[in-house]
């Protein structure tokens, strides 16, 4: 199984999560920047796991450009899964997550959902992570790896 883990990093919390959900993969797993990656290699891919940091309610600009640009074929019969960090704050409750806005795009593409959108805190703007929020990744990463096991 071909499985790509992008995302976006601005103080390196992001680029954490990802490797550590890519780690719980044992084959075929690519983690890589999305300033880094060659939108060659995205086809054909049989799980997208797209991650970014939220600012301002939404996935970083990069992010956004790389699931815009995206074709619905490119996305036809591939699963998919996304994640943010974030930290907890009344303002940013407000403004909505980039995991959830990712996940949507990707769907409305046609991507299959394999899981719900996933969050991970950070203590502040910068970070750093909350203690076991590398752990709690790489489970997740297990616990998608396992149930698309399960459906092969």
């Amino acid at each position: 199984m071909k499985t790509i883990v992008v995302y976006d990093s601005q103080y390196g919390n992001t680029e954490s999560i990802a490797k550590s959900i890519g780690s719980a993969f044992d084959v075929g797993i690519r983690v890589v920047n999305v300033g880094e990656l060659n939108p060659n290699e995205m086809t054909p891919t049989d799980l997208l796991i797209i991650g970014s940091p939220t600012h301002g309610g939404r996935p970083t600009p990069a992010i956004q450009k790389l699931i815009e640009g995206i074709s619905e074929q490119a996305m036809k019969g591939t699963y998919v899964a996304a994640f943010d960090t974030r930290f907890s704050s009344r303002m940013v409750r407000i403004f909505g997550y980039a995991a959830e806005r990712i996940a949507n795009n990707l769907e409305t593409k046609g991507g299959k959902l394999v899981s719900p959108p996933e969050a991970f805190f950070v203590v502040g703007k910068k970070g750093p992570l909350k203690e076991g929020e590398v752990e709690r990744a790489a489970n997740w990463g297990k616990e998608i790896s396992d149930n698309l096991s399960s459906k092969q």
